[in-house]
């Protein structure tokens, strides 16, 4: 940060902090502990911060929402959460999936299960637009964020199969690249220690079939599975179907997310429910709050909680 122009981004990553915490500091702002302003503070001294000529622009009327990729229903809720909040705002919602730029005027975006590409953060932050990451991608974020308690959702699954008897448990993993998988896997492993049997795969119905087939059809097969999100259960069903066993009495499953229809399959599936609309409709008041100018939270987590519905029992036997 010595040849150019230091960014207010720079700064925050620096000092380890969101954007929106370094602007409160520049502003005399509060909700910021003593420690890290004086931090922040140093490094602004440090680097001969000048903040750029403030020009008020005119409202977009638009927020950006981006998402890896558009293909579930786990999309369809976040934007059924953020819908409403725009429409009492008077703002409408652009959807894109892949974005590498942000085109046209905004009032802020929102970043779904990504930390989005360097091009596309660093044409936010010249532009000087607000961002929100929605269940992120990495800890590492100078934006707020709104996720999900994924670990501790995780071990609520975990501990109510060890509760049912189950001591062969697998668990169907996401990527890794992603942060609420990291998480998901941790909780896990956090109750079964040792013994903990993982399978990465995606969080995808193609992935809980590819595995389910594996770890269902090989010797010492386990007799319950936690499937790391509700796609990757469908596609275990799919799997305990073609080898012609039965859910719950040949094995148990538990999925992740209650995305609607978890309760139509057969059996109903038990799953942990995260609050898939009110985190999109947080998302959404949070980045139009940040183009209003106003203070918030860094980070929050919302809470989860376990669906039991009938696709888990007593191990059989």
């Amino acid at each position: 940060m010595s040849d150019h122009r230091v960014t207010m981004a720079e700064i925050a990553q620096a000092a380890g902090v969101s954007v929106p915490t370094v602007s409160r500091v520049l502003n005399g702002q509060g909700h910021v502990s003593p420690r890290k302003r004086e931090l922040i503070e140093d490094l602004l001294r440090e680097h001969a911060y000048q903040p750029r000529i403030s020009r008020k622009r005119p409202s977009a009327r638009l927020i950006h929402v981006v998402f890896p990729e558009i293909d579930c229903a786990w999309e369809l809720e976040h934007i059924r959460g953020m819908e409403p909040v725009a429409r009492d705002a008077g703002v409408g919602l652009v959807v894109t999936a892949a974005a590498r730029i942000v085109p046209g005027p905004t009032d802020g975006v929102v970043l779904a299960a990504t930390s989005g590409s360097r091009r596309l953060t660093d044409e936010l932050d010249r532009r000087g637009i607000p961002v929100v990451a929605l269940d992120p991608a990495a800890r590492e974020l100078t934006s707020p964020t709104v996720g999900a308690a994924n670990w501790s959702g995780a071990r609520i699954a975990t501990t109510h199969l060890l509760g049912l008897g189950h001591r062969r448990i697998a668990m169907i993993a996401g990527s890794m690249e992603l942060l609420s998988s990291r998480l998901r896997c941790d909780g896990f492993q956090s109750l079964m220690g040792d013994s903990a049997w993982v399978e990465h795969g995606e969080f995808t119905y193609e992935s809980g079939l590819t595995l389910g087939l594996k770890v269902l059809g090989g010797a010492g097969r386990p007799t319950a599975i936690f499937a790391a999100s509700d796609n990757v259960a469908l596609g275990v069903y799919e799997a305990a179907r073609r080898l012609g066993l039965r859910i719950p009495d040949d094995v148990s499953v538990v999925g992740f997310d209650d995305v609607p229809g978890t309760q139509w399959v057969s059996p109903p599936l038990t799953t942990v429910r995260q609050p898939l609309r009110d985190m999109g409709r947080l998302a959404a008041d949070t980045v139009l709050r940040l183009a209003n100018g106003d203070s918030l939270a860094d980070h929050v987590e919302l809470g989860t909680r376990l669906v039991v519905r009938a696709s888990t029992a007593e191990p059989n036997g």
